[in-house]
């Protein structure tokens, strides 16, 4: 598979490399919830309605949805590096925001398959989610990441903020 790059700028240029608003993460965070909540129903359903498998319909329903997003964060002394698994996924499907300390990866895709025999029409549909939110030992330049995405593992390289370094100043007398 060919490796993709996926240039990283400042929010306001518009990229999908770009800070996260908490806002923003929270309607994500209540979508997922309210399809895994529906979900469960319907397994719950499914099953009868049978109770006393609550936990049980829940965890499967989060199984059906939530795909764990395997990492590696590693720190150099100039930089921050994240691999992140992300098998089925392209750069069309993610978005990675990047904050000074914490990063997001987060994607979607949906696969459709429809099979023809006759007159009938079978078809079926798979939506996969992943969500990801990593906090960062040290502070990150955001203008700086570069991402890249090659067979199904997402590689961030987050160069870390210069810290000032202090001086020692002898004062003179006036």
């Amino acid at each position: 598979m060919p490796e993709k790059s996926l240039a990283v700028q400042r929010a306001e240029e518009k990229t999908t490399l770009k800070p996260v608003k908490f806002e923003s993460l929270l309607s994500r965070m209540d979508e997922v919830f309210n399809r895994i909540t529906k979900r469960a129903f319907e397994i719950f359903e499914g099953n009868g309605r049978v109770f006393g498998h609550e936990i049980d319909n829940w965890l499967k329903a989060e199984r059906e949805f939530l795909h764990p997003v395997h990492i590696q964060l590693t720190e150099s002394g100039e930089s921050l590096d994240v691999q992140a698994e992300v098998p089925g996924f392209n750069e069309k499907d993610l978005e990675v925001n990047v904050e000074p300390c914490r990063v997001t990866i987060s994607g979607k895709r949906e696969t459709s398959k429809e099979q023809k025999k006759g007159k009938t029409v079978y078809s079926e549909a798979c939506c996969d989610q992943i969500l990801r939110v990593v906090d960062l030992p040290a502070e990150v330049e955001t203008d700086k990441v570069t991402a890249t995405l090659k067979n199904g593992v997402l590689a961030l390289t987050m160069p870390k903020v210069a810290k000032a370094r202090g001086i020692r100043i002898q004062p003179k007398a006036a």
